[in-house]
């Protein structure tokens, strides 16, 4: 059976691919052996949106007194939490079947394996094995939780992001391990209902990857919380007795170890990629590290087959995977696609407050040897969070002193994970601070920090 590209995997970065592919009039297929929109439809992005939005309408219902609103005591129903979670993370892989077969596009179930020749073996639930061909292949297997020695996932008590989603009970006490997104969502989302959680983290700060007055901001309102937050430690082991799990976590700074007991430990230390018994071997495609090789078309060393999304080295991202596709497949196409631009990759945290970064942070920034300016303004001052019950949080522009280039931004606050994409915007077409601030942002909106903290950097804020 030919066609003229085959997608294994119908992730964020696969089913785009298939869908550009068929849209620029190729024959395709995408290949799927478990669920259609991969992990993050299925079992990381959505649904854990779909419960932390859960968790926030419950905090706004036991602190609805704060707004005039009289309510009476409320309970968790964690049940009916993840009923909910996983009917919206089905209704968007429907989403996603629909958005195939009004493209055009062959699904085919089963687990894949790349051949020479620019084939492709499936094998369906039945073990039965059909091979397909193409001339251009593209790989997007995506990743899965990563299990350390020290903690091996049973799946009860030792668990991972697609066990913490389902949950069949309430846990009284949970240890999470490790504060990235996935971790600090997760122990948020708990905490949030009633779990006493205890946050374990390796590096010196909670959600390592973002500026250091970020992870201050989340520290503090998680603790605020009643969440105990350890960073600089590590969880040494987990002894099981019945149902209570004996976490020793050892304070690195300290050189002392303590034994915390739970109900759960969930382990969110980071992914690791799925390419066992993918065939790369027999074709030859270079890996290293965990990662396929690819050049800046996402095309490996072998002539015909690709790569894209968490397979491939940068940012293991939904968004970064789908601009890898379009730009992989556009070059497919023969056109002249634009190249990722590494360089302003948006993240973003949904915990409340929501947390969202690009580009460097003020210390990568003086590492690199930039002249900076620092501009802050503070929700406390805004009129829009201040209404809206919650000042949280703060904008922090970091600028370039002597070219006004937005080196990085970093936002914590309400819905600012929308907010972001006016930096990245602007830094991707080339606009200046003093640009963005000049233009004119809406009143009263959370969006006005933007250029409040612009204003702050040049000393000319007039509301911070």
């Amino acid at each position: 059976m030919n066609y003229d590209l085959i997608v294994i995997g119908s992730g964020p970065g696969g089913y785009v691919a298939a869908c550009k592919g068929a849209q620029m009039g190729m024959k395709t297929a995408v290949v799927e052996r478990e669920n259609l929109g991969g992990i993050c439809l299925n079992w990381g992005c959505i649904p854990t949106k779909a419960l932390l939005k859960s968790a926030q309408v419950f905090n706004y219902v036991n602190h609805a007194a704060n707004y005039g609103v009289t309510a009476q005591p409320v309970e968790a129903d964690i049940t009916a939490m993840v009923q909910r979670s996983r009917g919206v993370a089905e209704t968007m892989s429907k989403g996603v079947q629909f958005l195939l077969k009004k493209n055009n596009v062959d699904v085919i179930m089963g687990t894949a394996k790349v051949l020479p020749e620019h084939k492709v073996a499936v094998t369906d639930a039945e073990g039965n094995e059909t091979i397909y061909e193409a001339p251009h292949i593209i790989l997007a297997t995506g990743s899965r939780s990563r299990v350390m020695p020290s903690m091996p996932q049973d799946g009860k008590h030792i668990i991972g992001y697609r066990e913490a989603l389902t949950l069949p009970f309430k846990p009284k006490k949970m240890v999470v391990c490790g504060s990235g997104a996935i971790g600090s969502e997760f122990a948020f989302f708990y905490q949030s209902i009633g779990v006493e959680v205890t946050l374990v983290e390796f590096m010196p700060q909670i959600l390592p990857n973002e500026d250091e007055d970020t992870a201050a901001q989340i520290s503090r309102s998680f603790r605020k919380m009643g969440m105990k937050v350890m960073a600089s430690s590590s969880v040494e082991k987990v002894d099981i007795d019945g149902d209570i799990c004996h976490v020793t976590i050892k304070d690195c700074k300290k050189d002392k170890e303590i034994v915390v007991d739970c109900d759960v430990v969930l382990s969110a230390v980071g992914v690791v990629t799925n390419l066992e018994g993918l065939g790369l071997e027999e074709v030859g495609i270079q890996s290293e590290r965990g990662r396929i090789l690819v050049d800046k078309y996402y095309q490996t060393n072998v002539p015909g087959y690709y790569a894209i999304g968490d397979i491939v080295p940068g940012a293991a991202l939904a968004h970064v995977a789908s601009a890898e596709a379009i730009c992989c497949v556009e070059h497919i196409g023969g056109e002249e696609p634009k190249l990722v631009n590494y360089n302003n990759i948006p993240g973003c945290t949904f915990v409340t407050p929501e947390v969202a970064s690009v580009g460097m942070t003020e210390k990568k920034a003086v590492e690199a040897g930039k002249e900076i300016l620092v501009g802050k303004f503070f929700f406390k001052a805004s009129g829009k969070a201040t209404a809206a019950g919650n000042t949280d949080g703060f904008i922090k522009m970091i600028i370039d002193k002597n070219t006004d280039e937005i080196l990085g931004a970093h936002m914590c606050g309400d819905n600012v994970t929308d907010m972001i994409a006016e930096i990245v915007a602007a830094r991707e077409n080339g606009l200046t601070a003093k640009q963005v601030a000049g233009a004119i942002h809406p009143h009263p909106t959370m969006s006005e920090a933007v250029m409040e903290a612009i204003e702050a950097a040049y000393g000319k804020a007039i509301h911070g």
